[in-house]
């Protein structure tokens, strides 16, 4: 099966990975996100900014959904939910973000996981699908990533997924409302192949 599985304009982009699928939300989506991030609550929020008092409401899924919508047509972002395929699951999400063109072509990957699905390397193969995705559809030439130093699973999970370690920030992000150091990755894309000029000498 092909890694990247494009489907009908109606019903979104899919990307296929080894054991799982990723796809846009939708509204239909939001029972299961809300009480897969409700029973997570307690293993996600310490990785994780704080979140609002309404965060697990339709009407905040319905505004989710609409900055989504902006943010792919304008090429910003691109979230996905992660899904196992056996089963057809919901397990966490992934997201594409912050993406920067001209001179820069990159963009920040971001995820994760309903504790239910940890330790099954399926945020792994999200991972590396949004990878080909970024490098191979969007031709981006580098994506980063970033983990408090104490998330030894996600640093591990990075470093399979081949970014390599490249620093560490101070005061990088306010997560669970406090401002975390972060440990930073990256990862370079395949080298793209020049095209050859017309009319080269040589052909």
């Amino acid at each position: 099966m092909a890694l990247l599985d494009w489907i009908t304009p109606g019903d979104g982009l899919r990307l296929q990975g080894e054991g799982i699928e990723i796809r846009p939300p939708r509204p239909s989506d939001f029972p299961e996100w809300r009480d897969l991030r409700e029973s997570s609550r307690s293993f996600l929020q310490p990785w994780e900014p704080t979140w609002p008092e309404d965060d697990l409401t339709r009407s905040a899924w319905r505004r989710r959904l609409a900055s989504y919508a902006r943010d792919i047509d304008l090429g910003l972002a691109y979230p996905f939910l992660v899904f196992r395929k056996d089963d057809g699951a919901l397990t966490g999400g992934i997201t594409l973000s912050n993406i920067r063109r001209g001179v820069a072509q990159m963009g920040t990957v971001g995820y994760w996981c309903g504790a239910p699905y940890t330790r099954q390397g399926l945020t792994l193969a999200a991972v590396r699908t949004l990878s080909s995705f970024a490098f191979r559809s969007l031709a981006l030439h580098r994506l980063e990533a970033a983990c408090i130093p104490q998330n030894a699973p996600s640093r591990r999970l990075l470093s399979q997924a081949g970014f390599q370690e490249e620093g560490h920030a101070q005061a990088y992000l306010k997560i669970n409302g406090e401002w975390r150091d972060h440990v930073l990755f990256g990862l370079i894309g395949p080298p793209h192949r020049a095209a050859s000029p017309e009319g080269s000498l040589g052909a």
